[in-house]
Order: C-alpha cells, then structure tokens, then sequence
C-alpha cells in the first residue's frame, strides 16, 4: 500500500522523541521489510479537525503521536464550514486564531436556528462574537500543520484494519498487515468509524429520512433572476437556497428526490432535474466544483471509552448540519480530550479524570442531537411544523429565547457539571483584560492557570501543571478563579485551603 509519511522532528530537548522506556526512537527507519513495531503514547485514527486538533493538544505536553489517515491526499473539494463562537475562542487559546482568520470570512452571528432570520442579540459574553466561513480543507490543513509543527506525525494512505488491547497498550494493524503499538487509540474517524465498529459500541438512533443535495457550481443566469427565485421558493422549501459564492460560482442545496447512497456522489444532472422539479428552472447550472448528499441520521455512540480506546468527532455522533455544529462539536471534543489523556499518560491524571471526557460531551453532543431534531422538523413543508415555526419565530423576538438558543448552538451556553457553586463554575471564562493583555493569551502550552485578584494565593506543588498570575485589576466579579487547559472554570474562591482541595481534584497529587 503506497505510504506518504509526513514528520517533523521534535527539538533536541523533546522528551517525545524518544521512547523513556526502552530508548527506541518511535519514527520508522526509512525502508526495510523487517521494521519493528513502533511505541507509541497515542494512535489518532483521522486527519480531519478532530484527529489534527486532538494531535496538536497532546503534543502540547510531550505525548508522543501519531496520525494515521486512510486518505492519501487531503479532500480537494472546497466546502465551505463554518466555526462558531466557542471554536473562536479555542483558536485563540492556542494562538491560533490569527493564522485562521487570515483565511476565512466574518459574518455576523445570527439567523442559526433552523435558518429563521433573527439577528444577535446585543452583548453576547464574548469577544469574538462572529461566524467565521472558512473552506474545509483550508482549516483541516492548518489544523494539520500545526499537529505537525509540533512534532506530530501524519501517515496518510494508511487505513486501520484491527487492534487488541490490554493492560498495556493497544497494538493496531493497518490494512497492509503493518502492526503498530501504543498506549491509547482514538478513533476520529468518521461517522462511519471503523474503530467504532471493530469496538463495538452501539451507535443507536434514526437512519435518514430525507437526503439533500449540496454542492457548488457555477450558474448561467443573471443573479437578480437567481435572487427573487429563491426568495419565492425559499418561503415553503426551507432545505432550498443558491448562495452567490464568488466569480459567478454558487452554492446550491436543494433537497434530493428520494434518499441515496451517500458513498456515491449525485451527479450534476440530479441536480438539474431537481431544480427543475421545485424551481421550474435549472438555472443553467454548469461547471461544478464539488457534489454531495448529506442525510438527516442522527445517531450518538453509546460510549466514549472502552479501555485504552476512546471515540471523538462523528465518530461519536453525527446529526444533520442543520445549524452548522458538526465540525465544532469534533474540535471542542478534541480540546476536551486532549489534555486529560496527555494527564493520564504523563502520570499526574486523578482517577476519575478521563472518565469526565465521556461524562462532559456525551451530555453536550445529546442536546447537539437534539436541537438538530428540532431543527429539522422546522424546515418541514408540512403545515404543523411550520406553525411551530411561525410561532417560534414570534419567540425569538424576546432576548431570552434568541440569546438562550444562539448561545446553545454556538456552545457558549454550556455548564459542565462540577457540583454546587456559583453559575460560572463549570462555565468557560470569555477573554477578559488581564495586565498581560488578554486571558486567552496566558493559555497558550495547555496548562491550567490560576488567576488570583487578592494575591495571596498560590499554585504551589501544581505549578509543573498550572500557571499562576497575580492580577487584582483582572476584568471579573470574583476574586480568584481556576481554569483548567479548556478554559472551564474549575474553582472560584479567594481560601488556599479549598483551592488545593480543587487543584488536586483536577491536576492530581502535587510535586515533591
């Protein structure tokens, strides 16, 4: 099987380089049918935003990965995605919020739920309170890049086939017979997941009901023709819209005759036949750049974890795109994972640590499921669906509700549970003015951070694992607060007592 590997060397002083056990460099000689099984601490299945950005997180602490993506070259295909609120804020995080908006395009936020047209509402509680449009491949190759920049390796054409676990270790076979060894195997690697599979979690729920037709091509008809059609159309037909994309180039959806293979891409003339079915024209569309089907399944991964190996992304859960939360869902499921499974494996991870991955997201991907549920019998044509849409519309003219639904698709809104507390507890923390410029810039390596307004507290024996800034002009109601990598606020207080209580409960025993 024909193999592209792409590395990049750690520095001298990277203690990933090199297995700690047996001193065995873990990157493959250069050729040799009689090449050993590597040593690993983590195998990512998946190179999409989920595996790169759960690769980028574990490399923040040493942790020793590798990438494998079944695809020999990335997706060639320009779809257009869009990342939302909190993915803004993760970027921004870890510095990388610069290097993606040079390649993408703010819109304002709003109009998310189920495409009815409410702006924003005023003083969403961040500062990055836009959508950003940015091209598939675009944010999956910076994502990669800076997996790899950071000493991840990539092995594109290289497919998994099996694995076994043990106590130990998880040994995986890939599809030319090649047998790698690791510490833990996460699958990212699609809603149809063959770590899912080989695992055997059940991935309950509905199969598609309707399929929709999505692609972009060029039209041959004047945009003001193409602009009082939609308008037309678009008032009963929801899953319908042509988008001017640039250059005479549009985005087409149009919903699909009956529901498909998904495996097999429509052809330009399925797209014809069904703008004419609904539009009564065609368009003349013509010269496209990419065609897709896309299904309403929706369906959630019983579990996260079973031993060494975890699930994130859609090979968790998929939903229709209805709102645009797929690709945010994957990402934030990486930020959640990622330093929890790099505290398991450094040796500092409490107990119960990574059991929280599973108790945190599968909570949040269920009301992601079903928020898409609902969405999508709002784009229904048929006369109750539409009432509730006619009726919610009405709704969302109070600040409440819009804000209460814009905050929920965005995932700004969401609480983790960590017990009895004030409301910011289990929240994350927006980007507030500290002395050093801005929070989100002290949050760069993963580590948590202590940020202490009275100055009297310390980090003391976590300080290997947590940060500390002595700030009392920091832009906040409370005296102190503590956030883990995520940016979720972990403790809120100004005792040095029940803080150490919390930093053990989160970042383990402290250093000698």
């Amino acid at each position: 099987m024909h193999s592209q590997q792409v590395t990049a060397g750690p520095p001298p002083n990277d203690r990933a380089g090199r297995d700690s056990t047996t001193g065995a460099d873990p990157r493959p000689p250069a050729s040799g049918a009689d090449r050993a099984p590597l040593v690993f601490d983590v195998i990512i299945a998946g190179c999409g935003p989920t595996g790169a950005m759960l690769a980028a997180e574990l490399r923040l602490h040493d942790v020793r990965v590798l990438v494998l993506e079944k695809e020999t070259e990335p997706a060639s295909f320009v779809r257009i995605v869009g990342l939302h609120i909190r993915s803004l804020e993760l970027m921004a995080m870890r510095g990388l919020l610069d290097r993606v908006l040079q390649h993408g395009r703010q819109r304002p936020a709003g109009a998310y739920f189920a495409a009815i047209p409410k702006p924003a509402p005023e003083g969403l509680d961040s500062a990055y309170a836009y959508l950003l449009g940015i091209p598939q491949p675009v944010i999956e190759r910076l994502l990669e890049e800076r997996a790899i920049e950071l000493g991840a390796q990539v092995r594109r054409g290289r497919a998994v086939a099996g694995f076994e676990q043990d106590d130990e270790g998880v040994t995986v076979e890939l599809a030319d017979g090649e047998q790698l060894r690791s510490r833990y195997l996460v699958g990212c690697d699609g809603g149809r997941s063959t770590v899912r599979k080989l695992l055997g979690v059940g991935f309950p729920g509905e199969p598609s009901r309707t399929d929709t037709l999505m692609g972009e091509m060029k039209v041959g008809v004047p945009r003001e023709e193409i602009a009082a059609k939609v308008a037309e159309i678009s008032e009963t037909h929801r899953r319908f819209w042509l988008r001017p994309f640039g250059e005479g180039v549009y985005s087409v959806v149009v919903p699909a005759a009956e529901v498909g293979d998904r495996a097999e891409p429509p052809t330009l003339e399925d797209f014809k036949q069904q703008l004419r079915t609904i539009a009564g024209t065609d368009f003349d569309v013509h010269s496209p750049r990419w065609l897709s089907r896309f299904g309403d399944a929706t369906r959630l991964a019983e579990r996260y974890r079973v031993g060494r190996v975890l699930l994130a992304g859609d090979a968790a859960h998929i939903h229709p795109p209805i709102g645009g939360q797929g690709l945010n869902l994957g990402v934030q499921d990486a930020f959640n994972l990622g330093w929890k499974l790099a505290a398991q494996i450094r040796g500092w991870a409490p107990e119960t640590l990574l059991d929280t991955y599973q108790a945190e997201r599968h909570p949040v991907a269920e009301d992601v499921l079903d928020n898409t549920r609902a969405q999508t019998e709002l784009l229904s044509t048929e006369p109750g669906p539409q009432a509730v849409r006619r009726l919610l519309t009405e709704l969302m003219d109070f600040d409440e509700v819009n804000r209460h639904l814009i905050e929920k698709i965005t995932a700004i809104g969401i609480r983790y549970d960590f017990g009895e507390g004030p409301d910011l507890l289990g929240r994350r923390l927006r980007d507030v003015d500290v002395k050093q410029g801005h929070l989100y810039g002290l949050l760069h390596r993963g580590r948590g951070l202590l940020l202490d307004r009275t100055e009297r507290l310390t980090a003391g024996g976590w300080s290997d694992r947590v940060d500390y800034l002595a700030d009392p002009t920091a832009d906040l109601d409370v005296p102190c607060v503590l956030l883990r990598p995520d940016g979720h606020v972990a403790w809120i207080g100004d005792d040095q007592r029940d803080l150490d209580d919390h930093l053990s409960r989160w970042f383990g025993k402290p250093a000698d």
